[in-house]
């Protein structure tokens, strides 16, 4: 079975695309008015908003209802007629980002037989950063029961040639267009073509090529590991939480069952790390309801080898009701400032209590810690080209270690696939 592969891709036909397409459900989760606001933007239009759990709203009052009325609406849609599906299926995307920049990605299936989200995996598709377990669980009630599954995964390939994706972009003018729309909140503009016969079979030729053993021990210089062929570059837990559902699906199916069924296979967008759009930013760190002043005690007692000069070690910098500073950490027990950080907050805040929430954009985290007894941690970035070397080398990076891009720049929700 291929690691990637076509699909039977849904649209909707006659929807106001703007209203339908909604940002990844993961974004925001501290900002209630941005989704007070796209609410207000889909009004009764329909849209995937009403088929999604924005995490802003996780903690609120009777989730379960919300799940019910998420699988209602889904149901509804398919039974009003609301999608056409086209069958085995490679869609080509260009994503408009709100700096201007321009992404490139195609959208199909993977197969979650050939991925495993577990640390030390040696899998074809493979996690890039560390999986919080705990966040899989409520991704589950919702997905479990779910008809249809709409993706905000972006995998990325390291296809140094440029000839898979690449290739696409390059006759991408003479396919069906699909859709060509801008997107809500200032989040830039989307266009999606049907990939003809022909140039599906390029992309599925490319990417077998990747899975070569021998090209990839002199590629990344190793000879005992295993191949990766696509990396999870966002939605880590979505995907983490497809393929949990999968393994409890198919303990009830017969092995012929599992050949095909609809729930084995998750839709993502794929794309080539190369591009040029692709860049990595800092996922920064919240945190609620402590004193600052006591965890940053805790921080230097925990590491005697920090100091707030700079002793070049590691900066983090850290900011609390408009005070700014930074700390340096020598001989950190992280190749990453990020993972140094999140060793002492995972073990703090299990001791002492507090909420932590992972924020994209320094100034998002400025503002929040504007508030009482809130503090907020800054990293920089980490350098793209790094990613897969450093994952067959060593492993998933430390959790929420990178973005791919602002919150207003995440792949937005459009497309569906049947999972049941």
């Amino acid at each position: 079975m291929a690691i990637f592969n076509s699909a039977n891709i849904m649209l909707p036909k006659n929807v106001d695309f703007s209203k339908w397409s909604v940002v990844a459900c993961d974004q925001f989760t501290s900002q209630r008015d941005y989704w007070e606001k796209a609410e207000n933007i889909v009004g009764d239009a329909p849209s995937t908003l009403n088929m999604i759990f924005p995490e802003v709203y996780l903690n609120d009052a009777e989730p379960e209802k919300r799940i019910e009325k998420i699988n209602a609406e889904m149901e509804k849609y398919s039974r009003d007629g609301i999608f056409e599906e086209y069958k085995d299926a490679l869609f080509y995307v260009e994503r408009t980002q709100s700096d201007g920049k321009v992404r490139h990605g195609i959208v199909g299936a993977v197969d979650l037989e050939q991925y495993d989200f577990n640390k030390g995996s040696q899998s074809a598709i493979r996690a890039t950063e560390g999986t919080i377990i705990e966040r899989i669980p409520p991704r589950r009630r919702i997905r479990i029961n779910a008809p249809l599954e709409l993706p905000h995964i972006l995998m990325l390939i390291d296809d140094r040639s440029r000839s898979i994706v690449e290739n696409v972009t390059a006759n991408a003018e003479s396919y069906k267009k699909l859709y060509d729309f801008e997107l809500m909140e200032h989040s830039g503009h989307l266009k999606g073509w049907l990939i003809p016969e022909a140039d599906k079979a390029r992309v599925l030729e490319g990417l077998k090529a990747l899975e070569d053993k021998a090209a990839f021990e002199e590629k990344y210089g190793v000879s005992d590991k295993e191949v990766l062929v696509i990396a999870v570059g966002d939605g880590n837990h979505s995907l983490a939480t497809a393929k949990t559902c999968w393994d409890e699906i198919k303990e009830g199916i017969s092995e012929e069952e599992r050949a095909n069924h609809p729930a084995r296979f998750a839709l993502v967008e794929l794309m080539n790390i190369h591009d040029e759009a692709i860049e990595f930013e800092p996922i920064q760190r919240v945190i609620f309801n402590v004193s600052p002043k006591k965890l940053m005690d805790a921080f230097m007692e925990y590491y005697p080898t920090a100091s707030f000069d700079n002793n070049g070690g590691q900066q983090i910098r850290y900011t609390y009701q408009g005070t700014e500073g930074a700390v340096y950490v020598k001989d950190a027990p992280s190749n990453l400032p990020v993972g140094t950080l999140q060793r002492f907050l995972d073990e703090y805040l299990k001791k002492n209590g507090g909420e932590i929430d992972y924020i994209h954009g320094d100034d998002v985290v400025r503002d929040l810690t504007k508030a009482e007894n809130t503090i907020g941690f800054m990293v920089d970035r980490m350098e793209k080209n790094d990613l897969f070397t450093t994952v067959i080398k060593d492993g998933a990076l430390p959790r929420k270690t990178f973005s791919m891009g602002e919150a207003q720049d995440k792949r937005f929700y459009l497309e569906c696939k049947k999972i049941r």
